[in-house]
């Protein structure tokens, strides 16, 4: 599980479109690599779309938006285009991105446990160091969060 301060784990994922996005091509720019549960579900719609909305905030700040699902790239690419997100969205099929930022976790719903995404978001700056994190984060308090931090880079 990474902290603030700590060195952002390097990554190499397929995005929507099925190109690889790499954490290196990503050095000397900040951004937010967030982590929610399933595309196209009521919390991550709303999210996306907050993101999607703020995003010409967040660029004037000079960061990308990132998000990380274990979703597969078709489903990455429907999400994108049914609600014209245009940001990343990557996919961690194998979990082992969420793993090393300890989102990958024993959930519980209605008496039953099991391991799946939790949504959280880490703020890495231009050096590649953790700089806020948010876990367990609510959709619709996502945005101002990371506005207000994303400011102070």
């Amino acid at each position: 599980m990474v902290s603030i301060g700590d060195r952002a784990p390097a990554f190499s994922l397929p995005d929507a479109t099925g190109q690889v996005v790499e954490s290196e091509a990503l050095n000397g720019q900040p951004y937010l690599l967030y982590f929610y549960p399933k595309a196209d579900t009521p919390g991550c719609t709303t999210q996306a779309c907050d993101l999607r909305d703020q995003k010409q905030t967040l660029s004037s700040l000079g960061l990308r938006v990132i998000g990380v699902s274990p979703d597969p790239v078709e489903k990455l690419e429907r999400f994108a285009r049914k609600y014209g997100l245009d940001f990343t969205l990557v996919s961690d099929a194998d979990h082992k991105l969420a793993d090393e930022y300890g989102t990958w976790v024993e959930k519980t719903m209605y008496g039953k446990t099991y391991f799946g995404m939790e949504r959280s978001s880490f703020l890495v700056d231009a050096e590649g160091v953790i700089r806020a994190l948010w876990r367990k984060v609510k959709p619709a308090e996502h945005v101002a969060l990371v506005t207000e931090a994303a400011a102070e880079l």
